[in-house]
């Protein structure tokens, strides 16, 4: 291809890989660090039958325009997804994907025992799990009287459209795990962070089986990728 030059050729200070090196992490563009992933480009006929040679960082800015520069729009793609771009294979693919999970999990590591103080806290514990899926989860934190986290579990999982819980097995967890206080949690694929009727119905039914038990529900929030929404700051609890 006319103008091709493979990363090797390129000034150092501008190869991704020495610049990492040289001038740090922060320095280089969302492309760029896909390269370094993607360690290699490609070269692979066009639907007219010619060569076209692309570089690492090439296939990185096809990339980031995919998802319109959106690394929430990358952190959801699948690896068949990341396969439909020229020059991306499965080996390119899972690695995308497994640095996009390491950055997930990275946000998970809290203190073995986290307090939570309000409806942020409780979302910063959990948006890490729930904001990029594409099905909808529901969770619970489980605390003790000083609000302090004993865990967080799944409960349930269901399709695009919602999931279900039943109040018998989540008491009973929180029973045997001796929680005084719970803080519900789902996600909203679709992107909108209102409760449905359907949640603020199940979330009063809940609230009022707890105290039953004395075990207070203290909140339920809807995780999207772009935030969330508290229905204990919103008054409905």
């Amino acid at each position: 291809m006319e103008g091709y030059r493979p990363i090797t050729q390129w000034n150092e200070d501008d190869r991704p890989r020495e610049k990492l090196i040289h001038k740090g992490r922060t320095a280089l563009s969302d492309a760029e660090l896909l390269a370094i992933l993607m360690g290699t480009g490609s070269r692979h006929h066009d639907e007219n039958g010619n060569l076209v040679n692309k570089s690492a960082v090439d296939l990185g800015k096809d990339l980031m325009h995919l998802v319109q520069n959106n690394l929430q729009n990358l952190a959801r793609m699948s690896v068949s997804e990341l396969k439909q771009l020229q020059g991306i294979g499965e080996a390119k693919a899972l690695s995308i994907i497994a640095a996009m999970e390491l950055g997930s999990r990275r946000k998970l590591v809290k203190e073995e025992k986290s307090k939570v103080s309000c409806s942020r806290d409780a979302y910063e514990i959990l948006a890490p799990r729930l904001e990029d899926l594409n099905v909808e989860q529901f969770w619970v934190i489980l605390l003790n009287r000083a609000n302090m986290v004993i865990r967080t579990v799944k409960l349930s999982e269901g399709g695009i459209t919602g999931t279900v819980i039943d109040a018998g097995p989540l008491f009973k967890l929180a029973l045997l795990e001796n929680a005084k206080g719970i803080i519900l949690c789902h996600n909203h694929p679709s992107g909108s962070n209102k409760p449905s009727d359907a949640d603020i119905s199940i979330t009063k039914r809940l609230k009022g089986a707890g105290a039953l038990l004395e075990i207070q529900i203290l909140d339920h929030l809807i995780i999207t990728a772009t935030g969330y929404y508290s229905m204990g700051d919103e008054g409905i609890l």
